[in-house]
């Protein structure tokens, strides 16, 4: 599941910053159709729109729309097994959705691949701007240069602990990473058998948000050009660190994140902590019910006091090429995304962590988790959200970068080279990647 969460950070010089570098995507030898705006007239008689989704309970709350919209109705598709497979393989068929949930790192790659209409001649688009956390915005539209998808949900990040065992062995919860690196030494050397979390290698979404923590600007844009920095000093710095418990075997490498493998360890207490996102909170609850009580969530471990934050994961819910009805598109994808039922249903069915603002005052946002010993775990995600650098971006060929970043992190796992290997992969990569489709890029630090 490429599901999310959400944050709060709102500083209006970051997000001008992020801004500018997304709003690259259109100059920067990307296809310019689909910068065009359709028209936006509402349609003679009944319509029924196509919604594909990886959220579970969506189709619950679309029912619940469709209930109160009987002239535009709504179709929902759940495509979790292969999202991007599915997406990319209708795209070429001419048979997209209306509307499709994307992550933000998805959205420059699919803008070079022509997918998106441009939904700001509906007023209605353009109004929505105000409902949303403004770095979300600025991602969703590529900057000012149009309405192309409307933030549904983040992930801001956090380190699940079970509380039981840390308590077990006299470890404190570790505040820091480095903290962290010796809490992980005293388990491993208490119990052989334990280790205080994994390392997938086949996520690089995930092993994103550990470099955004530590800003790790990956992408730039200045003088019509992207400057590529997968390879920074602060991306090295947070590669070394993992290296480090990897080549100690004080972390697993063997689990995927939401696995069965990956739960079975957890529930037979091989693994004491996890490092997630405010939409992992569900994973647990749901797949672990008898380890109610054990867990709790607390900040995730900083590179200093005061230290930044991650994100992880997050989606959109965009306006996909070919679709004939933008206006009502539009109106369910508004009232999706910032009506407060449907956030409420979202983030109980489904984890979400709303993007809109309004979604950030549910009532369920504000009591205790019973799971999580009544804990208000999402204040911890709230403040989580304060600490997140807004200005970070997403380069135009990340799909690409990703998949080259995993398989050197593979490779790094399994003892064939470091992390670090990694990190020069994914930049070589990046600018090749670029190079290929005559995006004008150059490497950076």
């Amino acid at each position: 599941m490429t599901s999310t969460a959400t944050r709060t950070r709102l500083a209006a010089a970051a997000a001008t910053a992020g801004i500018v570098v997304l709003a690259g995507c259109s100059s920067s030898g990307t296809s310019d159709k689909a910068s065009s705006a359709s028209s936006c007239a509402p349609a003679k008689g009944k319509v029924t729109l196509q919604y594909w989704n990886t959220v579970p309970g969506m189709d619950k709350v679309v029912a619940l729309w469709n209930k109160q919209h009987p002239d535009v109705q709504v179709e929902t598709k759940n495509i979790s097994n292969d999202q991007y497979g599915t997406l990319g393989n209708a795209l070429k068929a001419d048979k997209a959705p209306d509307l499709a949930q994307v992550g933000y790192d998805e959205l420059p790659n699919l803008r070079t691949q022509n997918a998106f209409v441009d939904a700001s001649a509906c007023k209605a688009a353009t109004a929505a701007k105000s409902k949303f956390v403004p770095w979300t915005w600025s991602q969703a539209s590529f900057g000012d240069t149009g309405v192309f998808a409307l933030p549904q949900d983040t992930g801001p990040m956090a380190l699940f602990v079970r509380t039981d065992i840390f308590k077990k062995y006299g470890v404190a919860v570790p505040t820091t990473w480095d903290e962290y690196a010796t809490a992980a030494e005293k388990l491993h050397k208490a119990d052989p058998d334990l280790d205080i979390t994994f390392f997938d290698p086949n996520n690089a979404e995930w092993f994103n948000g550990l470099l955004w923590q530590n800003d790790a600007h990956m992408y730039g844009y200045s003088g019509d050009k992207w400057q590529v920095s997968v390879e920074s000093a602060q991306s090295r710095q947070v590669a070394d660190y993992w290296q480090k418990l990897i080549s100690g075997k004080l972390v697993r490498t063997d689990l995927a994140n939401g696995s069965t493998q990956m739960y079975a360890a957890y529930q037979k207490d091989q693994i004491a902590s996890y490092v997630g996102a405010a939409w992992g909170y569900s994973m647990f609850r749901d797949n672990l019910p008898k380890q109610a009580g054990k867990w709790s969530i607390v900040p995730m471990p900083t590179w200093g006091a005061g230290g930044s934050s991650g994100d992880w994961g997050g989606s959109t819910v965009a306006f996909m090429k070919g679709s004939k009805h933008l206006y009502e598109s539009v109106e369910f994808n508004t009232w999706l995304n910032s009506d407060p039922q449907a956030l409420a249903m979202e983030n109980e069915l489904g984890g979400l962590y709303p993007a809109a603002l309004d979604g950030l005052k549910l009532p369920a946002l504000s009591k205790g988790v019973p799971y999580y010993n009544n804990e208000k775990i999402f204040d911890v995600f709230a403040d989580s959200s304060k600490k997140i650098d807004t200005s970070f971006s997403w380069g135009p060929t990340q799909k690409t970068v990703n998949l080259a970043l995993q398989d050197a992190m593979a490779k790094a796992a399994a003892g064939d080279g470091a992390l670090t290997d990694a990190l020069a992969a994914a930049q070589a990569t990046a600018l090749k990647s670029m190079k290929d489709q005559a995006i004008p890029a150059e490497g950076g630090k």
